[in-house]
């Protein structure tokens, strides 16, 4: 058996505790999937990548026998083989479940002495090593068995953006968000030298809270063996390609691909609002300064974004783009519709054509002696079990009077203490609250149970608000949703220490995603200092599904000029 080597972030140790937060799965497919279809429909033009024939001697790409493998088939001892999801090239893709921390995962096959195995297994291990939750992470990337396989989440409640769009356009916030998650998530990627490549509506995933995950992040591309001497380049104009299918439902390329139809042959690139009417001008022009090429210009100017950073930019320098009112729907009377209830009706039936029978009178009072005797019996019963159950219920009342007596003067007498204890609120999916600078990741650890784990701040130089940098001028901090429209009563957090300068903050109920500080209209605490612990209590429940934990200033970090913070641990309670 070959020597079995594994990822840095493999997900437990020998006690089988995970080391590394990540939500389950992935969505329906694994990615691969999209990129067989990309290759049938002949879009690999859509940027100016090259794919790899060869095995760097400059020979064709030598026939390797694929892996002779079927469901229930077990790796290391712990991946149990579910469902072939594609096989292409030599290499398959597995829905698969991770037996040690029983949970659903994805899991690329090859063959050791395929000539994409190495690039494989070095791609996997850079993108794990980044960590960022907007990324669909890498579990394990293992080389065992003359096999090379990299395991990564499966998300059950995402959705393939090609699967959104076949419902046709996104509306102006939907693909703000869209475009804004996405841009900034691979800034971030790139500016740890990571690239995507093959960055298609089929590996960008909407889960129900609205977060856009994007799958295959460097593994895509050594899989299909694609290369750019542009990364960056390459991904921008992918995610204007994005951008584009999502305010026409239109590929921006002559080619049909993706369940969407390419653009009018001989035309060239034309704007989104030349395509379907009432296409939001700004999101429009950001789409064309995406897809800038071959001649293509911009409606306007402004100079083309050629990197996920500038891109990020120019989406944040839009004017806010408002979410969409919620409609209600008026439920329809029709007529007739309402019935009477039968309740206290008679019941007796009738032959037709008879009239009703009349009503039977009851019985005549008992009128002989043996009658009154035993009226006067059952009287006297009924006042003697009136005065016994008057009798019992006053001693119960005057029991119960004392015993909460005694219990309130046990207690102390707050007069803004609740009676009722507080219930600990679901946190489906905690964010960074990052609007204009790339996110610091690893935010999930300020929910996962535990005080030893920290979502941390890097250092900062010189002040204690971020560093006085232009991208942090808004602070950071983390962005909580309940999942749905909750009543907050409280809450709880365990800073990383004393400190910190912070506000809590919340989103009214009708809220989607909010992002921007503007989205978060109540505050619930003012601004002020804390301590390594900080308590919330509201003396009027708030209905919302969003809060925002807003750290403006960072406590000192063994010095007077250098500041960091973070948050252990949030608990919401209702």
């Amino acid at each position: 058996m070959a020597e079995r080597s594994t990822a840095a972030v493999d997900v437990a140790d020998d006690s089988g505790e995970e080391s590394l937060t990540a939500q389950q799965g992935e969505a329906t497919g694994d990615g691969v999937e999209a990129e067989e279809t990309d290759a049938a429909n002949g879009t690999d033009e859509e940027a100016p990548v090259t794919a790899d024939t060869d095995d760097g001697t400059g020979d064709a790409t030598p026939e390797v026998e694929p892996l002779d493998l079927h469901s229930g088939h077990k790796l290391a001892r712990r991946y149990r083989l579910e469902e072939c999801l594609t096989r292409l090239d030599g290499f398959s893709s597995w829905r698969a479940v991770d037996e040690k921390l029983r949970r659903a995962v994805g899991v690329h096959l090859l063959p050791a002495a395929h000539p994409r195995a190495r690039p494989v297994l070095a791609a996997a291990r850079s993108a794990a090593l980044l960590g960022d939750p907007r990324f669909v992470q890498v579990l394990d990337a293992v080389e065992e068995d003359d096999a090379v396989y990299v395991v990564h989440e499966w998300l059950p409640d995402a959705t393939e953006l090609t699967a959104l769009l076949a419902s046709g356009p996104f509306e102006p916030h939907e693909a703000y968000q869209l475009v804004d998650q996405v841009s900034q998530a691979m800034a971030a990627a790139h500016s740890e030298g990571l690239a995507h490549l093959r960055l298609t509506p089929g590996c960008v995933l909407r889960t129900e809270s609205g977060q856009y995950r994007i799958r295959g992040l460097a593994v895509m591309a050594a899989l299909r063996g694609i290369r750019s001497d542009h990364p960056k380049r390459t991904d921008t104009e992918a995610i204007g390609a994005l951008l584009y299918a999502a305010l026409t439902r239109r590929w921006p390329y002559e080619n049909d691909a993706f369940g969407l139809s390419g653009l009018p042959k001989g035309v060239g690139l034309i704007a989104p609002d030349q395509v379907r009417a009432g296409v939001h001008r700004g999101l429009a022009e950001i789409a064309m300064r995406a897809l800038v090429n071959d001649g293509a210009t911009p409606s306007r100017l402004e100079p083309a974004c050629t990197t996920p950073e500038e891109l990020a930019k120019a989406v944040a320098a839009l004017p806010r783009i408002r979410p969409p009112e919620p409609s209600f729907a008026t439920p329809t009377y029709q007529a007739g519709s309402y019935r009477q209830s039968s309740y206290n009706r008679p019941t007796a039936r009738t032959s037709p054509g008879t009239a009703s029978a009349a009503p039977v009178p009851p019985p005549p009072p008992l009128q002989s002696r043996t009658g009154k005797a035993l009226k006067w019996t059952v009287s006297a019963l009924l006042i003697a079990a009136l005065g016994l159950g008057s009798w019992q219920l006053a001693d119960t009342l005057m029991k119960g009077d004392s015993r909460t007596q005694d219990s309130e003067s046990s207690q102390p007498t707050d007069g803004n203490r609740k009676t009722d204890r507080p219930t600990p609120l679901r946190i489906t999916q905690v964010r960074e609250f990052s609007p204009l600078g790339a996110p610091i990741g690893m935010v999930s650890r300020a929910v996962d149970g535990r005080r030893d784990t920290a979502w941390v701040t890097p250092q900062y130089k010189g002040f204690a608000n971020f560093g006085n940098l232009p991208t942090r001028k808004d602070g950071s901090g983390i962005i909580i949703d309940l999942g749905g429209v909750r009543k907050v009563s409280g809450l709880e957090l365990d800073m990383y220490r004393s400190g910190h300068t912070l506000a809590v903050l919340a989103a009214p109920p009708s809220a989607v995603n909010p992002t921007s500080l503007e989205d978060f209209s109540e505050r619930l605490t003012d601004s002020a200092g804390t301590g390594s612990k900080v308590s919330v209590a509201l003396d009027k429940p708030v209905r919302t599904r969003y809060l925002l934990v807003h750290i403006t200033e960072l406590p000192a970090d063994g010095s007077a000029t250098l500041f960091r913070g973070g948050i252990s641990e949030v608990k919401v309670t209702g």
